[in-house]
């Protein structure tokens, strides 16, 4: 091969320091991934890293996961609540227009349905778009009234002074019921709905319940033998979710840290 017997030794002696550097990676790799419950991709993998002081390219993390068959989990059904004009419906103030400047400022929600062999459960949450947190939810039996009212207490016990928001939905039979509009009202806030039957009007909440559902529930269905236990384990991804999950748009911070820090400044 006309190689040098230096250049060959070199060669030989690289790869093993390549491969010794890699199985420390792939140690911390993996412990992140089962961390999270297999919940965290490439992108999040490498900015925990980072987190964590490690300065390393994420084509390498890509690579590393690749060889070690790690995967994050990817988006599936949705709860439709329009029922045609039930009560009064509201401009679209968002039109598309999710940015913020400062937490607090827009918050949107919407219903999802769970699917289980002991029957059927709903969420009901409300997400503030600069944060993505989730600022209170109501997991029921029965998307009825009794569920909204719930949400909006624990939103409103948590933050008393929202005057001034802008709060999102789409045209959901709940969200133009004469209680759920007179509770923004006594608030000061303003009341914003998608189009009828348009999904991207509404696509940050939508987003959510794409990451929930296969976070926590797509392929886990067994695995919730009762309403109670998938209340605790709701319970758990939420508090997960808000206080432990990095995202990209809070600076890979969790999202309740990120207000805290917002909020601050």
């Amino acid at each position: 091969m006309n190689l040098s017997k230096s250049t060959y030794y070199y060669e030989i002696n690289r790869v093993d320091v390549v491969k010794e550097r890699d199985k420390e990676l792939s140690g911390k790799i993996q412990e992140i991934f089962d961390h999270h419950k297999g919940r965290y991709g490439v992108r999040r993998i490498h900015s925990e890293l980072k987190n964590k002081g490690f300065k390393i390219n994420r084509k390498r993390i890509q690579r590393i996961m690749h060889e070690m068959g790690l995967k994050g989990k990817r988006p599936k059904e949705k709860y439709h609540s329009y029922k045609g004009e039930v009560g009064k419906t509201a401009d679209n103030v968002i039109n598309r227009d999710f940015s913020t400047t400062a937490p607090l400022q827009k918050w949107t929600t919407d219903v999802s349905q769970f699917n289980f062999s002991w029957g059927k459960c709903y969420i009901s949450p409300i997400l503030d778009m600069n944060t993505n947190e989730i600022i209170s939810y109501d997991l029921s039996l029965s998307p009825n009234m009794e569920q909204i009212s719930h949400m909006l207490t624990k939103a409103f016990n948590r933050f008393p002074q929202v005057e001034g928001l802008i709060f999102h939905s789409d045209q959901g039979w709940q969200y133009q019921h004469e209680y759920f509009r007179s509770e923004l009202k006594k608030h000061g806030i303003i009341q914003s709905m998608s189009r009828k039957g348009n999904c991207y009007d509404n696509s940050i909440m939508e987003t959510f319940f794409g990451r929930l559902k296969n976070e926590m529930y797509y392929g886990y269905e067994k695995c919730y033998d009762s309403f109670e236990e998938f209340s605790i384990a709701m319970e758990e991804y939420i508090n997960y979710y808000n206080n432990e999950r990095i995202q990209a748009k809070t600076k890979w911070m969790p999202p309740a840290k990120y207000r805290e820090a917002s909020m601050c400044a």
